[in-house]
């Protein structure tokens, strides 16, 4: 049984672990290891029963390598239920960080387009809080859509985990729910197309050990189907942010403490056409390699 992924990467051998949240037959929810396609380890009889005091190690790979050599429940992926894989974080995002993005701001506002122009190029970033961890919603649970918006679209975004000293320590998928009518007929709306119920998705797990160098190298893919029909294909690369994810970082924890870390999404490279926008019981579908995929269903909120 393969408990790391190993990939050729500029001539070296990179290994990466996946951890996940999961319940068990309507049990608690419990600390995995994804051994591999179809089978988890729980963590419990090793002590370990939060993500925190793994991402907060200075070597959780190291650590759970051991971990893994006792003897631990296996159970079927397919037989659990995935929760969102954060605790207490606060999750972030960062906006404007592919140039795809930066167009589609500026044409859906003429109102905020120069804000939009400037922040892309300035040395400082958009950043803006998305959801408490209570609020983020897992793999397989429904997003939202707002009932007073006219335009809402799914931004598939690679997300950055980190712990309490701002180290970058894993990466996850991440959905940041949007209404773009609201966001664009004023800026100061953003809050408003940004926040609520269902607007922020994590999952299915965070993956360790995984050099910024190569994912990079990742694709982003979404999907979105509606009466099992495909309506929107869109595709990416990680590479595209602008901005390193060290860069990124440093600037979420200036004049900030987080105590249980955080969750930074790092913005969207994939956008619907203006003519499209999300509908209930949609279904969005966000692939991320070397991570897996995101999926839920749309609803009204």
């Amino acid at each position: 049984m393969r408990l790391s992924a190993e990939s050729r990467y500029t001539g070296f051998e990179v290994s990466f672990m996946k951890i996940c949240r999961f319940k068990h037959q309507a049990g608690r929810v419990r600390v995995g290891l994804v051994a591999d396609d179809a089978t988890v380890l729980d963590l419990t009889p090793a002590g370990i029963t939060q993500l925190q005091p793994l991402l907060e190690g200075d070597n959780p790979l190291a650590q759970l390598s051991q971990i893994a050599r006792q003897n631990l429940p296996r159970v079927r992926l397919a037989e659990v239920q995935l929760c969102a894989p954060v605790e207490r974080q606060e999750v972030w995002a960062a906006g404007v960080t592919y140039l795809r993005s930066k167009t589609a701001r500026m044409e859906e506002s003429d109102f905020s387009a120069t804000a939009y122009d400037k922040v892309y190029a300035a040395e400082r970033p958009e950043l803006f809080f998305k959801a408490l961890a209570e609020k983020v919603v897992a793999t397989g649970e429904p997003v939202g859509i707002r009932r007073d918006a006219r335009w809402n679209v799914p931004e598939p975004e690679l997300a950055l985990i980190l712990n309490s000293r701002g180290k970058i320590v894993g990466h996850t998928i991440g959905n940041d729910m949007s209404s773009r009518d609201i966001e664009g007929e004023n800026l100061l709306y953003l809050p408003q197309a940004k926040i609520y119920t269902g607007s922020c998705a994590l999952g299915p797990w965070i993956v360790l050990g995984a050099p910024e160098a190569m994912v990079r190298e990742w694709k982003i893919k979404t999907e979105i189907r509606r009466n099992e029909e495909k309506v929107f294909v869109g595709e990416t690369s990680v590479g595209r942010i602008k901005r390193r994810f060290e860069e990124l970082a440093g600037f979420l924890f200036r004049s900030q403490v987080f105590p249980h870390g955080a969750v930074l999404l790092t913005g969207t490279g994939i956008v619907p056409p203006d003519t499209f926008t999300l509908q209930e019981r949609d279904v969005v579908e966000i692939e991320i390699t070397g991570i897996g995929w995101l999926r839920n269903p749309v609803m009204l909120v």
